[in-house]
């Protein structure tokens, strides 16, 4: 699924990206509102990893979803 489509179904997608990185809070999923580098910084800052490691966990989640 690329990320345009991910962006305009963010509010169903939401559920699976907290499931992903449950150090993630609500407020953080409102606020990314679908957006990917805006994630990334997300999961970057909750759970100390590079940008590269983010990118990559998010490239594995994106394939997933259905």
């Amino acid at each position: 699924m690329n990320w345009d489509q991910i962006k305009g179904k963010w509010m169903q997608f939401k559920g699976q990206a907290k499931e992903q990185w449950g150090d993630l809070t609500d407020d953080d999923l409102d606020r990314i509102e679908g957006n990917r580098d805006q994630l990334a910084g997300r999961i970057q800052e909750r759970y100390g990893i590079a940008k590269e490691e983010a990118e990559r966990q998010i490239d594995d989640w994106s394939r997933s979803l259905t």
